[in-house]
């Protein structure tokens, strides 16, 4: 069982868990997630918590393929409100603000955040490791290439599997020499990886036990699904309960959903296979 200390409060993983995304974005891939207005947001986040995440993570920056990158002054802007009214209404969730950036990650800590997930792992801003251990939060690092506008031109790998488990190897590793207690990896699905590449990362989810850190998975509504079946995000639900269900199989700690109640009802019925 994996658990995370977050600013003293302790999140317990024995199975799978549910992390809501809250998109405080105009433009996310998937319309139905973004979140415009305050009421929208309290009921978004209360249907949640009511479904059964363990985590709210809010971002305010779209990292859909080819989206333009936001400025941090932007990105507080949107957030750190969010932050502030979510932990009011629900004192006792876990909150993690997506962002890439350290002084957005330490403002959102002091706004109520918990955790700090990071799509770049550190490389878009150099100060953001020794930032996170010095807030002593839990971390999730992704792998990426480049960035969402120039990540889709980078999917040249000669070995996968190997060249991730390689750079999460590097990460832990620099991570914990900063102080870095709780970490866990995201293998950054639909981030530098064609279709045929993300079938290929779930396929060999299993790989990544060896690191033995709790493993995110993000595949929710996203192009892997959509565009192989060849519908919409809005009909790619039962898609994503799918991947997400191979997911559990293969070792999943945390899945990373728009969709909450559809996901806790993966986790609920292939928990009753174990």
């Amino acid at each position: 069982m994996y658990t995370l200390n977050c600013r003293g409060r302790l999140l317990a993983i024995p199975n799978p868990i549910v992390m809501g995304i809250l998109n405080i974005t105009p433009d996310s891939f998937f319309e139905d997630s973004r979140i415009q207005t305050e009421s929208d947001l309290i009921a978004r986040a209360g249907k949640m918590i009511k479904e059964g995440a363990s985590i709210l993570d809010i971002g305010g920056q779209s990292s859909r393929p080819g989206a333009e990158i936001i400025g941090k002054e932007e990105e507080l802007k949107r957030v750190i409100p969010a932050i502030q009214l979510v932990k009011k209404h629900f004192s006792e969730c876990f909150i993690s603000i997506d962002t890439f950036y350290a002084e957005v990650a330490e403002k959102a800590v002091v706004a109520g955040a918990d955790i700090v997930n990071d799509i770049s792992a550190g490389n878009k801003d150099d100060a953001m490791v020794d930032t996170v251990a010095k807030l002593k939060v839990p971390y999730i690092a992704m792998h990426m290439r480049g960035t969402p506008k120039t990540m889709s031109e980078q999917t040249d790998y000669k070995d996968l599997i190997g060249e991730l488990l390689d750079y999460f190897r590097e990460k832990i590793e620099s991570c914990e020499k900063a102080g870095i207690t709780d970490l866990v990896i995201d293998p950054g699905f639909g981030f530098a990886k064609n279709t045929d590449q993300n079938f290929e990362l779930l396929n060999n989810l299993n790989a990544f036990h060896i690191l033995d850190k709790p493993l995110l998975v993000g595949i929710s509504r996203k192009s892997m699904i959509y565009k192989t079946l060849g519908v919409s995000p809005e009909e790619a639900l039962n898609g994503t309960t799918v991947l997400n269900t191979i997911a559990i199989q293969k070792g999943a700690s945390i899945l990373r959903v728009h969709d909450v109640k559809e996901a806790m009802e993966c986790i609920r019925l292939s928990n009753m296979l174990q």
